[in-house]
Formats: structure tokens, sequence, C-alpha cells
């Protein structure tokens, strides 16, 4: 196993998912509930969001091959995918941060697209099609950077009251230019494998 490699797809994942940009949804789909049923909750929806990724992560060549896709248009549709929600973690839209309440949020909108966002998805897509004989080494990436958004989602309360809003938003920005780079990254590989495919 490449610890190396392994290491920087979970950062990257990590950033994806962006729970720090997640914990004032969290927060404020969750208020009413009591301590307690808001672990519970947490706990649950984090579950079926790692369930949809692994899915995602296995039968990504499966996917692919249904809907006729190739390396090159995953890896520039991605680029431009993480982006723009770089761009939107850097400059959030007004009110963006606010939800409506609801009964019992099940899957929708915690699991996904809040954690299991299309943004990830596509990542994992890539990865399972690019290298399929390192399913094992993303999956412990995808673990990895599933386990510290769960730590970070689970202590969001104490996080806000330690943080503050403005904390959050601060760490937020921070992830988001961390992740323009990775994008940039994302879309310049994706033209290079298309310019090599017109070669072919």
């Amino acid at each position: 196993m490449d610890w190396s490699s392994t290491a920087a797809v979970a950062a990257t994942l990590f950033f994806v998912m962006d729970p720090l940009g997640n914990i004032p949804i969290f927060n404020a789909v969750l208020a009413r509930f009591e301590p307690r049923r808001r672990a519970q909750i947490v706990a649950r929806e984090l579950v079926f969001a790692l369930v949809i990724l692994l899915a995602f992560l296995y039968a990504g060549n499966a996917v692919m091959a249904f809907l006729g896709l190739s390396q090159p248009t995953l890896s520039l549709s991605g680029g431009i995918l993480l982006f723009v929600i770089a761009l939107r973690m850097i400059f959030p839209r007004p009110g963006s941060s606010e939800s409506e309440a609801v009964e019992d949020p099940f899957i929708v909108p915690l699991a996904m697209p809040l954690v299991a966002g299309p943004s990830t998805l596509a990542i994992l897509l890539l990865l399972s099609s690019s290298e399929p004989k390192r399913l094992f080494d993303w999956s412990i990436a995808l673990v990895i950077a599933w386990l510290a958004t769960t730590l970070i989602l689970a202590v969001s309360p104490w996080l806000m009251k330690v943080l503050g809003g403005r904390g959050v938003r601060a760490l937020e920005r921070l992830m988001g230019m961390l992740l323009v780079l990775l994008a940039v990254e994302m879309f310049l590989d994706g033209v290079a494998a298309f310019y090599h495919s017109l070669g072919r």
C-alpha cells in the first residue's frame, strides 16, 4: 500500500465532504432534538453516507460503462464541480447555512447530499475507474476521511461554542482555498488525458 497517495486521497475526500461547512446546517436541522436523539440521528445518517460512498466506489466501473463515460470526461467534470464547490466554500451565499426544520431527517439532506455529495461521488468514480486494482487503498482513504468527518460533526455543538460562527467560517474558507488547488489539478489531469486520447 502506498500510504502517501492514500493519505492524499483521504485529505481530498475530507475537504470535499466539507464537515466544517456542514456544521451550521446539521445544527439547524437538529437544533430541536435533545442531545441523545441528535447523536443517534447523526450516527445513523453518517452510516448511510458511508454505505452510499462505498457503493459508488466499488460500482464505479460498472456505472461508467453503463453511462458510457470516459476517464477524461470524469476528470474534467469533477474538476469543474470541485472548483464551483470550493468557490461556494470561500464565498458562501447569504443564508446558505439555514435549513428548514424536518420531523426526522432520513438520508436526505444530511447523509446525501451533504456528506455523500455529487463531488465526492465523482471523485470515487474517478478513483475506481482509473486504478481499480487499488480499491482497498481507496476504501481505507474513504474510511479515514469519513471518520474525521464523523468526529467533527459529532462534536459540532461544542465546536460552535468554542470557535463561534466566524471561526468555523474561517476554517471552511481555508479548506476551500486548498480545494481550489485540487480542483485545478484534477481539471488539468483531465485535459492531459483527453489530449493523449486524441493522439491514440
